[in-house]
């Protein structure tokens, strides 16, 4: 079975780092035929995309990462479980143990490996074990961080508080920070909240400012980017962070448990970005005004001249890496997407607020993008009702007209 995360590695194996489809077949276990349908598809609706300027790219967009469909009846029992991948762990972490001991002719290899978990009674290949013992060791690697940066190799991602005043009332703003590895480009945007809504929302403005994306996204372990831990090493990233970054075709890379200085760019980034803008002026008619002004200190700070860059400026580095950018695309519909059942007052609950529908489908499942700014409302394909997001709890936006 491929999931969503597999997918996503299948298209960036082939697309960015210009591995065949034998290859990756190898690599990942997957058939060739799989492979070459989902390389297929990828390529057309991204040729679309660039192709078709002005069209509405929503359904194309859902296209590209919308999770494998299967036909389930005939499903053998998956054999890898999580339990083995434990064990597996185990096993390698004894191996770097004795290294360390000076025993390296004494490490288990995969054959040994295989045949422990064997004797342990559990019922698994050959081939399946080397394979996961591959995705675990490259896994590794991913972790170390290199002192010397390849143009369109690395940007760094983070979140930061601000806390300003908006039409007269006190808010704790959220931050949303970027910068580029190679030459310290940075670049900041204000949203209410942390949500998966702005996550995305603040990807697909920095990628349009940048007109273009980097190969790989570093974050630290917000919910937002990590699911959930797996065991010792691995993070499950979350359905949001694969579909944005199988849109754009970067790989992701968790830093470890409180080592910010794996992202020391973006670190500072925040403090530096929140000192130079919001020192000096803390009150604005609007969050759009205050993102306005943000844009503005980016754009100042970005063309000052670094003497660690050669007198270069952080813009004039971002063009040099510009030939080694992926392609613009057209913004990532930046919504997530929510099946909600309207209560017996012709509502939907979304996160505390309600929104109105026509009360003929009351009782009925509908779904709901939600955006940042606004919730769109379908039943079977069919929109229902547009509303403004609200912002607090326990309001209400009602519409008799829709």
């Amino acid at each position: 079975m491929i999931k969503l995360k597999t997918k996503q590695e299948i298209i960036l194996m082939h697309i960015r780092d210009g591995i065949s489809q034998r290859e990756i077949s190898r690599i990942t276990g997957s058939d060739r035929k799989t492979i070459r349908k989902y390389l297929r598809e990828y390529e057309e609706k991204r040729r679309e995309l660039i192709e078709n300027e002005g069209m509405d790219t929503e359904e194309i967009i859902s296209t590209i990462v919308e999770k494998p469909k299967y036909d389930t009846s005939n499903r053998q029992k998956k054999k890898l479980t999580d339990k083995i991948i434990e064990r597996i762990k185990f096993y390698l972490d004894e191996n770097e143990k004795r290294k360390a001991m000076g025993l390296h002719k004494q490490i288990r290899k995969k054959n040994h490996i295989h045949e422990d978990l064997k004797k342990e009674g559990m019922d698994i290949g050959y081939t399946t074990v080397c394979l996961a013992i591959s995705r675990i060791l490259n896994e590794s690697k991913e972790a170390f961080i290199r002192g010397v940066y390849e143009p369109g190799d690395i940007c760094e991602f983070d979140w930061g508080e601000v806390k300003l005043w908006i039409g007269g009332v006190l808010m704790t703003l959220h931050m949303a920070a970027f910068c580029t590895a190679r030459g310290n480009y940075r670049f900041g945007r204000l949203y209410t909240n942390e949500k998966t809504e702005s996550f995305l929302e603040s990807h697909a403005e920095f990628f349009s400012h940048i007109q273009g994306n980097h190969k790989t996204v570093v974050y630290d372990n917000m919910r937002t980017a990590v699911k959930k831990f797996v065991g010792r090493y691995e993070k499950e990233p979350t359905e949001a962070l694969l579909k944005l970054s199988t849109y754009y075709c970067y790989r992701y890379r968790f830093c470890n448990a409180y080592s910010g200085n794996e992202k020391g760019h973006v670190e500072k980034t925040v403090d530096y970005l929140r000192g130079k803008a919001f020192t000096g002026r803390l009150e604005f008619d609007s969050i759009e005004e205050a993102n306005e002004y943000l844009l503005q200190v980016c754009n100042e700070v970005n063309k000052e001249k670094k003497a660690a860059m050669d007198g270069k400026t952080a813009a004039q580095m971002l063009e040099e890496e510009r030939d080694y950018l992926m392609p613009p695309l057209p913004p990532f519909d930046c919504a997530v997407v929510k099946n909600y059942r309207v209560n017996k007052y012709s509502t939907i609950n979304v996160d505390g607020c309600f929104y109105s529908v026509p009360d003929n489908y009351v009782d009925k499942l509908v779904l709901a993008k939600v955006y940042k700014g606004k919730i769109v409302i379908f039943y079977e394909g069919e929109k229902l009702a547009e509303h403004t997001k609200l912002l607090g709890f326990g309001k209400w936006s009602l519409d008799i007209n829709q």
